[in-house]
């Protein structure tokens, strides 16, 4: 029987909670799910070799399990959270595939290369790169955003995911596959999330003209815009408030999970998508992307 959307996950009110950035899995509650139980592969990316940063918790994890279960080897980038990392980690192995850790700051370019020499060195490959860690803050108002958060939300944003895409077309044959996170906030900024906001109009912008640079080798480039999904960013970078009721205003009337996230990046990083490039797919519980 097919699942009503309604109702597929809980629905708000979440419990009272609160975290330190970047938020830990566990401490969850109600705990997200990344499809450890329910995602079910069928040999869409077998071989192959992907890189995803934020690959410790929230999307990074539901796609880092989606993508081992299809056959592919996975390089998990994360800052410094080990503890959900290394359970990303059991999970891509549970599955008979390769993981590798490599904790680090994608801020710093030389990092990004080495995440990418990294890959070529243990896979002999690369045929996917995620950008999908990201930096987020809730301000009030636009005086309460210093310069530093501004530099820190572009750098860990959009410098980073620029410093890998270079990095990565050097390495990548024909066929190969970019898969960015945007944001239904990239066209329908939340006025409390402006840096972020704008990070995620930029990262859309950035896959449309990347796909066409690299069009002619055969290189693919897209990106998935998430509406509000239940992840450890969301109680250690929100008023209680707001998580309390995080997922409320969509039509469906409820946050997302990981889970529901992970088939898109399958799709766009498998032969599945192979006339498609310069796209953002939209995941947004009915929210629109104007």
């Amino acid at each position: 029987m097919a699942l009503d959307p309604r109702n597929a996950y809980p629905r708000p009110k979440q419990p009272n909670q609160d975290q330190d950035m970047p938020g830990e899995t566990e401490a969850m509650s109600p705990r997200p799910d990344h499809g450890e139980e329910s995602y079910k592969g069928s040999g869409k990316l077998t071989d192959r070799a992907a890189i995803i940063t934020g690959g410790d918790s929230g999307i990074g994890r539901a796609v880092a399990i989606a993508f081992a279960r299809e056959g592919a080897d996975v390089l998990i980038s994360y800052y410094n959270e080990e503890e959900d990392a290394r359970e990303t980690a059991r999970l891509v192995e549970k599955a008979g595939r390769q993981a590798i850790l490599m904790p680090g700051d994608i801020k710093q370019e030389d990092h990004c290369e080495a995440l990418v020499k990294k890959a070529m060195d243990t896979f002999g490959r690369l045929d996917i790169l995620v950008n999908n860690a990201a930096h987020q803050a809730t301000f009030d108002s636009i005086e309460e955003i210093s310069a530093e958060e501004w530099d820190v939300t572009f750098r860990t944003n959009i410098h980073s995911m620029f410093y890998l895409c270079k990095a990565a077309i050097r390495n990548m044959q024909p066929g190969g596959a970019i898969v960015n996170t945007t944001s239904i906030n990239a066209t329908d900024p939340s006025p409390g999330l402006l840096a972020y906001a704008t990070t995620k109009g930029a990262i859309a912008n950035f896959t449309g003209g990347l796909a066409q640079l690299v069009a002619d080798k055969g290189i693919r480039v897209n990106a998935v815009a998430p509406g509000p999904i239940w992840t450890p960013l969301i109680p250690s970078t929100m008023p209680k408030e707001k998580v309390e009721n995080f997922g409320s205003s969509t039509p469906l009337g409820r946050a997302g999970q990981p889970a529901e996230l992970a088939p898109a990046y399958v799709y766009l990083a498998s032969d599945d998508s192979t006339y498609v490039t310069g796209e953002v797919l939209a995941v947004t519980g009915g929210r629109l992307m104007l």
